[in-house]
């Protein structure tokens, strides 16, 4: 009942100056009411005292109209009062103390005052069911927008690190950081991601196998290798990839090469399309991407979408 209190509008004003005097039997019954609401003697005094020494001098409607004007003259200083004095006339059940000539009358100025009240209420809930929807439509702007500012540094911080790999000379701290910056990559694109890792035999002969990384996409798990070499993958590192992956029943295969894979690579992993989905990427294909400010999670479905649809793990669309 917030807005229609805030200032009484001039059809609810009238309203009260007509109900108000109907609800009280004398004078000094409306003075009591307004007392009861809360109204301060600052208002009243006067009023009180024009009733004690000069009754017949004003009556109850001129009484109550200069008492609200005065309350909503005051704005958000007498805001409680005036949600008081409205409160008291919608909620007003005891016409018996009413003269027995304004009993209806004053029956139907009330249910007309709630009616009115109800309306207002109504258009003030949806006015706020709309403010709250369209809060709620800025929050998840701002939100996508700082998404977007992210996603967009994070393509620049990428392409800034693999600038400076093509001159490291260090080729094992090379493909480390190849293997970093390719991480964080994913993790940018909401890509979950557990990184590299390594697997040591229960017989002391140390480490037996060494992961680059796992990541998950729509439920799947996909072992990923990333090899930063100065010459398309061969057969026999992919095999050793393909080891890893049928070694783990329902995992498959990422691989990730700087300079792309020979025929006879590209044809053993088709081959392998059979028992496990195995998808290939170079990458040239992730720069030509983010060039062109494309989705690296779209992107790999549509490659995963032809390994197992189409038997090509290496699809460039």
């Amino acid at each position: 009942m917030k807005n229609i209190t805030y200032h009484y509008p001039p059809e609810l004003m009238g309203l009260l100056i007509d109900t108000v005097p109907l609800l009280n039997r004398s004078k000094r019954d409306v003075i009591l009411f307004f007392k009861g609401a809360g109204v301060s003697t600052r208002l009243l005094n006067d009023l009180e005292n024009t009733v004690m020494v000069d009754r017949s001098s004003i009556n109850k409607y001129e009484i109550v109209r200069l008492v609200l004007t005065r309350l909503n003259d005051l704005g958000e200083q007498a805001l409680r009062e005036r949600r008081e004095v409205l409160k008291r006339v919608v909620e007003f059940e005891s016409y018996e103390a009413c003269w027995d000539t304004d009993r209806l009358k004053a029956k139907g100025l009330v249910h007309e005052i709630r009616q009115l009240v109800n309306i207002k209420d109504s258009f003030t809930r949806m006015k706020n069911a709309k403010d709250e929807a369209e809060q709620q439509i800025r929050k998840e702007y701002l939100r996508k927008a700082t998404e977007v500012q992210k996603l967009t540094q994070a393509k620049e911080r990428f392409k800034d690190e693999l600038s400076t790999l093509f001159v490291m000379k260090d080729p094992h701290k090379r493909g480390k950081l190849f293997e970093d910056i390719l991480n964080r990559l994913f993790n940018s694109f909401g890509i979950l991601v557990k990184e590299a890792f390594t697997l040591t035999g229960d017989d002391n002969e140390g480490i037996v196998e060494q992961i680059d990384g796992v990541i998950e996409m729509d439920g799947e798990f996909y072992l990923v290798e990333m090899k930063w070499w100065g010459k398309a993958i061969g057969p026999d590192e992919m095999a050793k990839h393909l080891v890893r992956v049928f070694t783990r029943g329902q995992a498959r295969g990422l691989f990730i090469s700087v300079n792309g894979f020979t025929d006879a690579t590209v044809t053993m992993c088709k081959q392998s399309l059979d028992k496990v989905v195995i998808v290939l990427c170079d990458l040239y294909e992730i720069i030509f991407l983010l060039e062109n400010d494309g989705d690296l999670r779209e992107f790999l479905k549509s490659k995963i979408q032809a390994a197992i649809v189409d038997k090509n793990p290496y699809y460039k669309g």
